[in-house]
């Protein structure tokens, strides 16, 4: 029986063997393993990519927001506006560092945060916004910088899904996803669409005294060695994951094509079913496709999974509890009905295998296997 996995690490790996390899043994040779100049490189190379002044290697795309939120200085009780439809650690720093998370809902058609949702949450409280670019499209950041702009407040891209995407503001200009707020922050987790093989974080941003005070707090608040001016954290990118990043790094935009190519396959394929609304591209924005995800309509999500995994496919619900209801975030602010799209979608979202190592005969395979199932 054929597998098809969510995503396929080996077969991407083997593309690249000889380099990794290659990579991986100069360090071990000359073990460079904490802050190695493969670090510094891959920064670099980040930074001119992504054309922003600075990027702050760490250790996670976990970290990664919690260090931005502590270069801000942002107090215990100071609120942050994010999405209810998101993974959770985009609400876990907010929580961990006793500032207030506010949820808001997002928009039914690209899942990302809704701009009018985020106005109506504003108190005087509000310090900080995060739009999360979710599974690989930007958020509608010219809206959320007005906003941001009109209360003198923060933006934090939660840019941990939509490395690589490209941002059309009004002006006519196009910057990367994760370039456009005050600060953003990415995952190097594996599944990626730029992934390490363990894990690793970077932050972004183009204020050299954030780029500073960040750099500091990354490094356990210390300015001089052993002299520590602030509080901080031990959160390092090994030499040998950024190493395998720089590699990486110059797949990146043929990695999205290649994800691209597997989504227009599919939305094709759906579009004979009214049970399947196949994933929108808002105008303003590219998309990576880190997640193939859209919304059945009367189909058993549960039933849909066993269907496929009986033929060897894999699936996944990307989330299927929204963060207001999540048992550690439970608040009386919040009841189930507050974020009708954000709770529809948890019922009925669904996601297929999406990766770089499809091939034709393949991606039929799944087609054939979903449109068997809810026909």
């Amino acid at each position: 029986m054929k597998q098809v996995p969510m995503v396929d690490l080996i077969g991407q790996y083997n593309k690249i063997k000889p380099e990794v390899d290659a990579a991986i043994a100069e360090i071990l040779t000359n073990a460079s393993y904490i802050n190695g100049p493969a670090v510094k490189k891959f920064q670099a190379n980040l930074e001119s990519y992504l054309g922003i002044k600075h990027v702050i290697p760490c250790a996670n795309g976990t970290d990664a927001l919690q260090v931005a939120m502590m270069a801000l200085n942002l107090q215990p009780g100071d609120e942050v506006i994010t999405t209810s439809f998101t993974f959770i650690a985009t609400a876990e720093v907010i929580a961990l560092l006793h500032l207030t998370p506010v949820l808001v809902d997002v928009l039914p058609d690209t899942y990302n945060i809704d701009p009018a949702a985020i106005e109506r949450a504003i108190t005087p409280k509000t310090k900080a916004i995060v739009p999360v670019h979710l599974f690989g499209q930007c958020s509608d950041m010219d809206a959320v910088m007005e906003i941001a702009k009109k209360h003198n407040l923060y933006v934090i891209e939660d840019n941990a899904q939509a490395i690589g995407a490209d941002y059309r503001s009004k002006d006519g200009s196009v910057k990367k996803a994760g370039t456009i707020g005050h600060i953003g922050c990415t995952s190097f987790f594996p599944s990626k669409n730029l992934g390490c093989y363990g894990d690793g974080g970077a932050i972004f941003t183009n204020d050299d005294a954030l780029a500073a005070q960040m750099r500091v707090v990354v490094n356990h608040g210390m300015t001089v060695r052993y002299y520590h001016d602030y509080v901080g954290v031990n959160s390092r990118l090994d030499t040998i994951q950024a190493a395998i990043l720089d590699i990486k790094l110059k797949h990146l935009d043929g990695y999205a094509e290649a994800r691209r190519f597997v989504a227009k396959f599919y939305n094709d394929a759906f579009s004979v079913s009214e049970k399947l609304i196949t994933p929108v591209t808002s105008s303003f924005t590219s998309h990576v496709f880190h997640q193939y995800a859209f919304v059945t309509k009367g189909v058993d999500r549960q039933k849909l999974m066993d269907h496929l995994q009986s033929k060897g496919i894999s699936s996944a619900i990307y989330y299927p509890v929204p963060l207001h209801e999540q048992k550690a975030y439970l608040d009386p602010r919040y009841k189930t009905g507050d974020f009708p799209v954000t709770e529809e979608l948890c019922k009925n979202i669904f996601s297929l295998p999406i990766h770089t190592e499809f091939d034709v005969e393949t991606l039929q395979y799944v087609v054939d296997a979903v449109l068997e199932f809810v026909k």
